[in-house]
Protein backbone atom coordinates (compact mmCIF):
# COMPACT_ATOMS: atom_id res chain seq x y z
CA UNK A 1 0.00 0.00 0.00
CA UNK A 2 1.29 3.42 -0.77
CA UNK A 3 0.47 6.47 0.71
CA UNK A 4 2.47 9.28 -0.75
CA UNK A 5 2.35 12.94 0.43
CA UNK A 6 4.94 15.91 0.43
CA UNK A 7 6.70 17.05 3.41
CA UNK A 8 8.85 19.90 3.85
CA UNK A 9 12.69 18.71 5.56
CA UNK A 10 14.52 21.57 7.23
CA UNK A 11 17.02 22.00 9.55
CA UNK A 12 15.08 23.83 12.35
CA UNK A 13 17.06 24.96 15.06
CA UNK A 14 20.63 25.07 12.99
CA UNK A 15 21.94 28.47 12.03
CA UNK A 16 21.72 29.69 8.62
CA UNK A 17 23.87 31.58 6.57
CA UNK A 18 22.20 34.93 5.24
CA UNK A 19 20.39 33.67 1.69
CA UNK A 20 20.43 30.24 2.42
CA UNK A 21 17.27 28.05 1.84
CA UNK A 22 15.90 26.53 5.33
CA UNK A 23 14.56 22.82 3.43
CA UNK A 24 13.22 21.31 0.80
CA UNK A 25 10.19 19.29 -0.19
CA UNK A 26 10.39 15.06 -0.38
CA UNK A 27 7.90 12.40 -1.25
CA UNK A 28 7.32 10.14 1.76
CA UNK A 29 5.42 6.93 1.72
CA UNK A 30 3.46 6.98 5.18
CA UNK A 31 2.81 3.39 4.62
CA UNK A 32 6.66 2.47 5.11
CA UNK A 33 7.41 3.03 8.86
CA UNK A 34 5.36 1.48 11.80
CA UNK A 35 4.79 5.00 12.94
CA UNK A 36 3.47 6.02 9.55
CA UNK A 37 1.46 2.59 9.36
CA UNK A 38 -0.43 3.68 13.15
CA UNK A 39 -0.92 7.23 11.61
CA UNK A 40 -2.87 6.25 8.60
CA UNK A 41 -5.39 3.96 10.53
CA UNK A 42 -5.69 7.09 13.50
CA UNK A 43 -3.95 4.90 15.90
CA UNK A 44 -1.57 7.96 16.62
CA UNK A 45 -2.75 11.78 16.24
CA UNK A 46 -0.93 13.95 14.28
CA UNK A 47 1.05 15.62 17.38
CA UNK A 48 2.75 11.86 18.26
CA UNK A 49 3.24 11.56 14.55
CA UNK A 50 5.06 14.86 14.38
CA UNK A 51 6.99 14.23 17.76
CA UNK A 52 8.27 10.61 16.15
CA UNK A 53 9.09 11.71 12.95
CA UNK A 54 11.33 14.48 14.82
CA UNK A 55 13.24 12.05 16.79
CA UNK A 56 13.42 9.51 13.85
CA UNK A 57 15.14 12.65 11.77
CA UNK A 58 17.29 13.40 14.60
CA UNK A 59 18.14 9.89 14.67
CA UNK A 60 19.06 9.54 11.19
CA UNK A 61 20.95 12.93 11.34
CA UNK A 62 23.61 11.70 13.99
CA UNK A 63 23.98 8.56 11.95
CA UNK A 64 23.11 6.38 15.49
CA UNK A 65 22.65 3.23 13.03
CA UNK A 66 24.89 1.64 11.22
CA UNK A 67 26.24 2.35 8.25
CA UNK A 68 26.51 -0.37 5.60
CA UNK A 69 27.32 1.90 2.24
CA UNK A 70 28.94 5.19 1.47
CA UNK A 71 27.56 8.66 2.59
CA UNK A 72 27.09 10.55 -0.78
CA UNK A 73 25.54 13.24 0.73
CA UNK A 74 29.41 15.15 1.11
CA UNK A 75 32.26 14.77 -1.56
CA UNK A 76 35.44 15.26 -0.73
CA UNK A 77 35.71 18.53 -2.15
CA UNK A 78 33.24 19.73 0.19
CA UNK A 79 30.39 20.15 -2.01
CA UNK A 80 27.13 18.20 -1.57
CA UNK A 81 25.63 16.09 -3.89
CA UNK A 82 21.94 16.64 -2.72
CA UNK A 83 22.48 20.61 -2.65
CA UNK A 84 21.46 20.92 1.13
CA UNK A 85 23.37 22.84 3.39
CA UNK A 86 22.51 23.50 7.32
CA UNK A 87 25.08 25.88 8.18
CA UNK A 88 27.24 23.67 9.81
CA UNK A 89 29.61 21.02 8.99
CA UNK A 90 28.84 17.29 9.10
CA UNK A 91 30.45 16.70 12.14
CA UNK A 92 28.90 19.45 14.18
CA UNK A 93 25.21 18.46 12.50
CA UNK A 94 25.56 15.04 13.71
CA UNK A 95 26.49 15.86 17.33
CA UNK A 96 23.73 18.10 17.60
CA UNK A 97 21.29 15.59 16.45
CA UNK A 98 22.71 13.25 18.79
CA UNK A 99 22.04 15.43 21.71
CA UNK A 100 18.80 16.87 20.72
CA UNK A 101 17.50 12.68 20.42
CA UNK A 102 19.59 11.65 23.69
CA UNK A 103 17.16 14.45 25.45
CA UNK A 104 14.07 13.51 23.89
CA UNK A 105 14.95 9.70 24.65
CA UNK A 106 15.74 10.63 28.15
CA UNK A 107 12.26 12.80 28.40
CA UNK A 108 10.07 10.57 27.35
CA UNK A 109 11.85 8.30 30.21
CA UNK A 110 13.35 4.93 30.83
CA UNK A 111 10.35 2.56 30.87
CA UNK A 112 8.72 3.92 27.43
CA UNK A 113 11.83 5.17 25.40
CA UNK A 114 12.78 1.05 24.56
CA UNK A 115 9.34 0.65 22.74
CA UNK A 116 9.60 4.44 21.45
CA UNK A 117 13.27 3.63 19.86
CA UNK A 118 12.08 0.53 18.95
CA UNK A 119 9.22 1.38 16.52
CA UNK A 120 10.03 5.08 15.62
CA UNK A 121 13.78 4.46 14.88
CA UNK A 122 14.38 0.76 14.32
CA UNK A 123 11.09 0.34 12.51
CA UNK A 124 10.06 -2.74 14.33
CA UNK A 125 6.26 -3.17 14.17
CA UNK A 126 4.52 -3.53 17.18
CA UNK A 127 3.79 -6.95 17.56
CA UNK A 128 7.35 -7.53 17.14
CA UNK A 129 8.55 -5.35 19.79
CA UNK A 130 6.13 -6.51 22.10
CA UNK A 131 7.73 -9.59 22.09
CA UNK A 132 10.98 -8.83 22.22
CA UNK A 133 10.02 -6.45 25.08
CA UNK A 134 8.28 -9.72 26.44
CA UNK A 135 5.02 -7.41 26.96
CA UNK A 136 1.35 -8.71 26.48
CA UNK A 137 -0.20 -8.30 23.18
CA UNK A 138 -1.81 -4.68 22.13
CA UNK A 139 -0.06 -3.18 25.38
CA UNK A 140 2.49 -1.28 22.83
CA UNK A 141 0.25 0.81 21.68
CA UNK A 142 -0.46 2.52 24.86
CA UNK A 143 2.98 2.68 25.72
CA UNK A 144 4.26 4.45 22.93
CA UNK A 145 1.63 6.94 22.71
CA UNK A 146 2.17 7.40 26.03
CA UNK A 147 5.89 8.29 25.00
CA UNK A 148 4.97 9.82 22.07
CA UNK A 149 3.04 12.65 24.40
CA UNK A 150 6.34 13.16 26.45
CA UNK A 151 8.44 14.06 23.30
CA UNK A 152 5.90 15.90 21.91
CA UNK A 153 5.64 17.97 24.86
CA UNK A 154 9.60 17.97 25.63
CA UNK A 155 9.61 19.11 21.55
CA UNK A 156 6.82 21.83 22.47
CA UNK A 157 4.66 20.20 19.31
CA UNK A 158 1.51 21.54 19.69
Amino acid sequence: MRELVERSIDSEGVPLPSGARRGRTVTVNLAESPLGWLRARGLVDARQFAAGERLRADYERASIAPSVTMRWAERVDGARYDGGHDGLDPTSAQIAAKARFDSALAAAGPGLADILWRVVCAGEGLPDAEKALQWPARAGRLVLTLALDRVAAHHAIG
